[in-house]
């Protein structure tokens, strides 16, 4: 048995020319957001792309993400095992100066794997263990102090009382 798919003559709204609101209520009906699905956004890809992409470049031109950032991100410091710095210092690429391994680092230290040589470690930041097992082999943690924030106006002198 086959069967056939009839043929629609015409597009759908030429029925309803005439008819003011197209067989869809009141003509407050189908006004606002509620009457296009979803909340807020939904559908810009969908729905109301074409909207979007007439009205709203800016917002697609960001990928649609802008606006308040992220307060809870940390800093995304590199970062660096022991372990690594035992085999960068194993391997001759870390250079010695005062006859001890010196390494630099602008990213924080982490304290996974072993280390055998001691090595005097700069970096931004330090994880407890990284500590730890630099100061257990003989080597050394030193990060840059934080900046010494001016004394708040603690040192103002006291105001001068008016002679009477």
């Amino acid at each position: 048995m086959v069967f056939h798919m009839v043929n629609r003559k015409g597009k759908r709204n030429r029925k309803f020319n005439g008819t003011r609101n197209h067989g869809k209520g009141n003509a407050k009906n189908r006004r606002g957001k509620g009457g296009k699905g979803g909340w807020g956004r939904a559908g810009t890809h969908k729905h109301r792309f074409t909207y979007i992409t007439r009205y709203e470049r800016h917002w697609m031109s960001h990928g649609g993400r802008y606006g308040f950032a992220n307060q809870n991100a940390g800093a995304d410091l590199p970062v660096i095992n022991l372990y690594e710095i035992d085999q960068l210092a194993r391997s001759g690429k870390i250079e010695k100066r005062e006859g001890k391994f010196t390494f630099d680092f602008e990213g924080k230290v982490l304290g996974s794997g072993s280390i055998t040589v001691p090595i005097a470690v700069r970096a931004l930041a330090f994880s407890e263990k990284a500590k730890e097992k630099l100061k257990a082999c003989g080597g050394s943690a030193v990060s840059p102090e934080p900046k010494a924030e001016p004394a708040a106006k603690e040192a103002k002198a006291a105001p001068a009382k008016k002679a009477a």
